[in-house]
């Protein structure tokens, strides 16, 4: 299904001239080398272009549409028309040796294979630069020697004549098609498309996986015989027809290159599209599940007209729900790709499923805060320690979440677990990410169905671990408006043992407010009063103390204690 969609996708960019035809690809390129008509070196042509990288400007190739480009590893395998220096000049940093002889060799070869019969001015300078180029006296050329570290640099160069570029040449474009016309692959049925048609041997690589060879990585890829079966070797152990391998490999490279449709996600890239190819879908659900500031308005407007049964239009085109969107999750794995996830459903589905997340997420906040919504990245971001370098969430835990989320399935449980171990590190700092994330796991995977009406604070509330941290919390506040400016509280040092051992620690701390309690009666008298009332409500919704909490009450502690303390604080504002 990976591979059907990605041909689709292809074919819906190829139709708005987005992508290349079979045969070409989009190449960076550095330097020209010029060719007068009897194929002497007539000088090297600088073809980066000054680009604005933050607050400086560097110099970057300029992508061109050359000929197909080969999938390289450790081999020699020529490109033509378009290469690094070792196969066009045969010469690198330390000039010529036997490696980069053959490499130069190879080109030769493939360039007089293909050109040898084609009439036309550029591809008889071409044929007679390699008959007479002579890589070992490439120093003694001033044009070359002046600019030798530029060209060695491994940046592509291409051939041309002045302005006009080989592989722009019509003739030379011409048989190079005929070239590709007659290959040597296999013929077979194609899984992709199901036509017989020629098996692609080898896979183009794809680029944009961060921890991935820089190079590019296989998403198919057999090179063991442990992976081959029937004597299948290579790719053709799983045959997919040389079309089929082009369209997937340009479309996946396509949307890794537009930034604003994938994005990072642990140590996974995210890609997302719609059947169609309209880019309206992949602008909705990218700020949708990486909401900001300041679109948080938007988010609001669209989730209202779903709930409402309205049409959803962007920049004046409706979308359609029955539209099937895709989301691609991919890992790197060395010089391949793993698979995190590949969901698939229709626009409308996915809309409804995330609508459910957040709603399930939506808590009481700070009045600082100004997000509505928080992303999935923000949510994974509360897991990880905020004073660390690293501050990546566990690989599997961030795809597996965000694939929850947008197919509207139980939560991962290490998503909870790395909440609580978080909360317990940091001695009960609980902040409104996770106690949302708290809230929203209860409900989906506890079906707490209470907890939809616990968006604040329930004061109806008996259920006895959420009374015990609404408990905590003002008997830290006591502390604190008996001791003002105090430092550490009783937080720092029961919060843990108290959500989880509450019988053994909520005997001392109700001992020790009674000292808080006398020194507000001279200090505070109104205070002690309102405290005194809201102790005798709480304690006479228990009828003692649990020995231990489970995880599922331990999160019931939380938020009690959360909504409470935001309680306090907006009586403050009140006031």
């Amino acid at each position: 299904m990976i591979l059907q969609a990605l041909v689709k996708e292809y074919e819906n960019l190829a139709e708005k001239e987005l992508v290349t035809r079979p045969g070409w690809c989009h190449a960076k390129v550095s330097y020209g080398i010029d060719l007068t008509a009897d194929g002497r070196v007539k000088g090297i042509i600088w073809l980066k272009s000054e680009e604005q990288r933050g607050k400086k400007k560097v110099w970057m190739p300029i992508p061109e549409m050359v000929p197909e480009m080969v999938t390289r590893s450790s081999g020699v395998s020529a490109n033509f028309l378009c290469d690094n220096s070792k196969y066009l000049l045969g010469i690198d940093q330390d000039g010529t040796n036997d490696r980069v002889m053959e490499c130069f060799l190879a080109a030769k070869k493939r360039h007089f294979t293909i050109l040898k019969d084609v009439p036309g001015i550029m591809a008889k300078a071409i044929c007679n630069f390699f008959e007479n180029w002579d890589p070992r006296s490439a120093m003694e050329y001033p044009e070359i020697k002046e600019k030798w570290e530029d060209v060695t640099d491994g940046g592509n160069l291409i051939f041309c004549m002045g302005i006009d570029k080989a592989h722009e040449d019509r003739d030379i474009a011409d048989a190079w098609m005929r070239q590709q016309s007659h290959s040597s692959e296999e013929d077979g049925i194609c899984l992709v498309t199901g036509r017989r048609s020629e098996i692609s041997r080898i896979h183009k690589t794809i680029k944009g996986v961060p921890g991935a060879q820089s190079s590019g990585a296989a998403l198919v890829s057999f090179n063991a015989p442990a992976f081959e079966s029937y004597g299948k070797e290579q790719s053709y152990n799983a045959p997919v027809g040389k079309y089929a391998e082009y369209a997937y490999t340009t479309a996946l490279n396509y949307l890794f290159a537009e930034k604003e449709y994938a994005f990072a996600l642990g140590d996974s890239m995210v890609v997302f599209w719609a059947e169609e190819g309209k880019k309206e879908y992949q602008d909705v659900f990218s700020f949708l599940i990486t909401p900001k500031i300041d679109n948080q308005k938007m988010i609001h407007d669209i989730f209202e007209k779903l709930h409402s049964y309205k049409f959803i239009n962007l920049d004046g085109i409706q979308l359609d729900k029955e539209q099937k969107f895709y989301i691609l999750s991919l890992a790197p794995n060395a010089a391949r790709l793993s698979v995190r996830f590949f969901y698939e459903n229709s626009f409308g589905n996915i809309l409804d499923n995330l609508s459910c997340h957040y709603e399930r997420m939506k808590i009481v906040r700070p009045a600082w805060e100004d997000r509505e919504y928080l992303g999935v990245w923000q949510m994974l971001y509360e897991t990880v320690n905020q004073n660390s370098k690293d501050k990546k969430p566990v690989p599997n835990t961030a795809a597996m979440v965000l694939q929850a989320i947008i197919s509207g399935s139980r939560y991962p449980a290490s998503l909870y677990s790395d909440v609580l171990i978080r909360i317990r590190a940091e001695q009960g700092k609980v902040t409104w990410g996770r106690a949302a994330i708290i809230k929203a796991y209860l409900i989906k995977n506890y079906e707490w169905t209470e907890g939809a009406n616990y968006m604040g604070l329930n004061e109806e509330s008996k259920e006895t671990a959420y009374v015990l941290g609404r408990l905590f919390s003002v008997l830290e506040s006591i502390q604190m408006d008996a001791n003002p400016g105090i430092k550490a509280t009783i937080r720092d040092r029961y919060f843990n043992s108290a959500c989880a051992t509450p019988a053994s620690v909520f005997p001392v701390l109700v001992k020790l407010k009674n000292s808080h309690i006398k020194k507000l009666e001279r200090d505070k008298g109104s205070a002690k009063i309102y405290y005194e009332q809201l102790l005798t409500e709480l304690m006479g919704k228990l009828e003692s103390y649990p020995k231990r909490l489970s995880l599922e009450d331990q999160g019931k502690f939380i938020l009690g204690y959360y909504h409470q303390t935001q309680k306090k604080y907006e009586k403050k504002e009140d006031k």
